[in-house]
């Protein structure tokens, strides 16, 4: 199908770019590549040969490197050239913008000054890992690369340990055993878990287990490459007997012992029926 180059509409668009196979693009990335006033990218070689694969001519249009550490000087000068009529668009290194990947604040900036922003939706890891994991996709977090630093590490995975949700993390290779290792003293070792690596990519490889199984699987190994880990969901939580009766007394008052019973139930996950015969023992009992 042939790229389609036709004027665009001031605004910023956001252009999501493939994680490994550069087939990956969508037809629509390439039209806005092709037809943007302004490219304006994380890494400005990788946009140029993704762009020359495709057969899309860059001309004489400007190519404009924006990354986390750009100036805030080079953001105003993008919303300027918006402000003017111009349609830029932003391509990130490899994936969907803002997912680990700089633009936020740049989005931002353009949003504040009233201007449009849109995206042309395309290849994200977190997305894909999710995809061949095999754990739930219908609740999920993006908990982003932990921190380096040993406490903030320790604080940020001990506030995930009970997401009821699949969580999805970065981690570099260089890193992922002690992650492995880290996720097992604080969700337990038999929480299942999935590395996925060089998603997309001629070495893709994708290794599922317990985080026990995990953590020696990647032991002795030198690990290269993009490394995406999910884990599953945390259980939901058990109350045992002496939750129950104290979660009963406090709900009794003023209710009956039907209505305390469901109210209870639904709060500690317990079957209807079980927390109801509990609940008359106790207003037997008062």
């Amino acid at each position: 199908m042939e790229i389609q180059t036709k004027p665009l509409a001031p605004g910023l668009y956001f252009v999501a770019t493939p994680i490994g196979s550069a087939r990956d693009i969508t037809l629509r990335a390439l039209d806005i590549l092709a037809s943007a006033d302004v490219i304006a990218a994380e890494d400005t070689r990788t946009a140029k040969h993704l762009m020359q694969i495709h057969g899309v001519t860059l001309g004489d249009r400007p190519v404009i490197a924006y990354h986390d550490h750009s100036a805030a000087g080079l953001r105003d000068r993008i919303v300027a050239m918006i402000a003017e009529g111009k349609s830029v668009a932003y391509a990130s290194e490899a994936g969907t913008p803002l997912v680990a990947d700089p633009g936020f604040q740049l989005g931002r900036a353009v949003i504040a000054a009233g201007l449009p922003v849109t995206t042309a939706p395309g290849p994200s890891a977190v997305l894909a890992a999710l995809t061949v994991s095999g754990l739930p996709s219908d609740r999920f977090l993006f908990a982003g690369f932990p921190p380096a630093a040993k406490g903030q590490r320790a604080r940020a995975l001990a506030e995930l340990a009970s997401i009821p949700a699949t969580l999805v993390l970065y981690e570099s290779p260089k890193r992922v055993h002690r992650l492995l290792g880290e996720l097992g003293e604080h969700f337990g070792t038999e929480r299942q878990a999935v590395v996925c690596r060089e998603l997309t990519k001629r070495f893709e490889e994708v290794t599922r287990g317990t985080l026990a199984e995990l953590e020696e699987a990647f032991a002795d190994r030198a690990v290269k490459g993009e490394i995406v880990v999910l884990v599953d969901r945390a259980p939901a939580p058990v109350a045992d007997a002496r939750s129950l009766e104290e979660a009963l007394r406090a709900a009794l008052p003023g209710k009956s012992v039907k209505d305390a019973a469901a109210e209870v139930a639904a709060e500690l996950n317990l079957p209807r029926r079980q927390v109801y015969q509990e609940a008359l023992k106790l207003a037997g009992d008062a």
